[in-house]
């Protein structure tokens, strides 16, 4: 078995304290949220902490902490605060057809963190990005699968279909976060699970907790669907690109199989997921249209914010995570 990895370093006082409940044994008493920064370190590391239960876990945690009643509760008060703000600064509305054809609007090449790589990106600032995303592609098919049991018929049929393929097909050595973690050891980091928990700031943690989040609620499946369709219309064109700054900035076989294995699988989960499983939920379901649009409205927001971070760091020559690569330590 794979050994687990320790609790991260807490970022502030409710992670802190969450951290240490998790040494004890169940039912012991859990402390109060309180009013947080939704976008901030501490609630967004303090979600993610109790989302991993759900996954992996911890060394040393018991496996009862998963559905403590009172861990849940306020589990729950810091999903309430995070859905709120994410409501709060996006446009709405219930028109997918509009929001999913914004998705194949072209970017300029000079746009965004891979414009940045391609016009003067160092293969450090390759390795940084890969260190962000691993958090995500550690888990990337999984929150996915909890929507499975809540959708019927085609829909769910596509959605599997597609599923299949984010985990190899049936070979192990093809899972996605597999292929992952074979980028990272080619680009000479740390293929372990969560490894770089406790480097990676709060924009994508945001971004990974908005996927559990949306997975663990039967009540949010339309957003879900509508963050799985936005990471399937937008990845192949993205791979593409990254794929050409693997080549050149990491030449390692499996910086660049990683992204060139999405360019044209991708390309066929864009038109199941916006033909079979999007088109078929509203058909049965028109009432998600609203919901499928804040999933797809919130995945651009927070993929928009981490940009911004990385690109506003990058700009000013320093590091993008919470301590640089070389300083970088092992879990504890």
């Amino acid at each position: 078995m794979t050994a687990l990895r320790s609790l991260p370093r807490p970022r502030g006082e409710l992670s802190a304290a969450v951290t240490e409940l998790l040494t004890r044994i169940p039912g012991s008493v859990v402390p109060a949220a309180g009013r947080l920064d939704p976008y901030g370190e501490d609630l967004l590391l303090t979600l993610h902490t109790c989302y991993e239960l759900h996954y992996q876990g911890f060394a040393g945690v018991d496996e009862n902490w998963e559905w403590d009643p009172d861990l849940l509760r306020l589990r729950r008060d810091l999903e309430n605060q995070l859905l709120a703000a994410l409501r709060a600064d996006v446009a709405g509305g219930d028109d997918v057809d509009a929001e999913l054809d914004r998705l194949l609007e072209p970017t300029r090449d000079t746009d965004g963190i891979a414009g940045f790589l391609a016009e003067r990106g160092t293969a450090d600032q390759l390795r940084e990005y890969f260190v962000h995303r691993s958090i995500y592609h550690h888990i990337e098919a999984d929150p996915y699968a909890w929507v499975i049991p809540r959708l019927r018929g085609q829909v769910k049929a596509s959605l599997v279909a597609v599923e299949f393929d984010e985990y190899g097909g049936g070979r192990g050595e093809r899972v996605h976060a597999r292929l992952f973690a074979d980028l990272l050891s080619g680009a000479d980091l740390d293929p372990g699970y969560l490894h770089y928990l406790d480097t990676v700031p709060a924009p994508m943690l945001a971004l990974v907790d908005m996927m559990s989040l949306l997975g663990l609620h039967r009540g949010l499946r339309g957003a879900l669907v509508g963050h799985f369709a936005t990471v399937e219309i937008t990845s192949s064109p993205a791979s593409r690109r990254l794929a050409e700054l693997a080549r050149t900035l990491l030449p390692h076989p499996a910086c660049e199989h990683f992204y060139t294995e999405h360019v044209e699988a991708d390309a066929v989960h864009e038109q199941v997921l916006r033909r079979d499983v999007v088109a078929g939920l509203l058909a049965a379901e028109p009432g998600e249209a609203a919901s499928i649009v804040f999933g797809i409205q919130a995945t651009n927001l927070l993929e928009d914010r981490f940009a911004e971070h990385v690109l506003g760091c990058w700009n000013e020559d320093r590091s993008s995570l919470r301590e640089a690569l070389s300083a970088a330590a092992a879990p504890g």
